[in-house]
């Protein structure tokens, strides 16, 4: 199988800073790079509840540019600077982003440092066919 870069109509300056693909496709499925809640310009949202929308609202971005959707996802990882402190805020994203049953499975990892953000999302997700 080939794999093919997937990149969002406005993509941000941390894919060509940093030398990596938004997503990679191979087949129907759609792997997301870790998406963290920049700008376009690649500065972070102020707040840590701004950065999380913002990585959601890019990982859509991404997604859809593979024609897929947040209900294709199937595999979810987060990565969080403090998670203890930061499960409120997170969950109140999550949960306005992912509303509805089944949920995707997830793993959430508590690290040191993603760059100058507090968190980052990548997932696996299964490209709806194209009729």
């Amino acid at each position: 199988m080939t794999r093919t870069a997937v990149f969002p109509p406005n993509r941000h300056a941390l894919y060509e800073k940093h030398g990596y693909s938004a997503a990679i496709r191979s087949g129907d499925l759609l792997f997301v790079s870790g998406q963290v809640g920049s700008r376009e310009d690649g500065s972070p949202e102020p707040t840590y509840e701004g950065q999380v929308e913002r990585a959601f609202e890019n990982l859509k971005a991404v997604l859809g540019a593979a024609g897929a959707t947040l209900d294709d996802i199937i595999d979810v990882t987060s990565f969080h600077t403090d998670p203890e402190a930061q499960f409120d805020a997170f969950m109140a994203v999550k949960d306005r982003v992912f509303d509805t049953k089944p949920y995707p499975n997830w793993t959430a990892i508590g690290v040191n440092w993603l760059a100058g953000f507090d968190f980052e999302i990548k997932v696996i997700a299964r490209v709806p066919a194209q009729d």
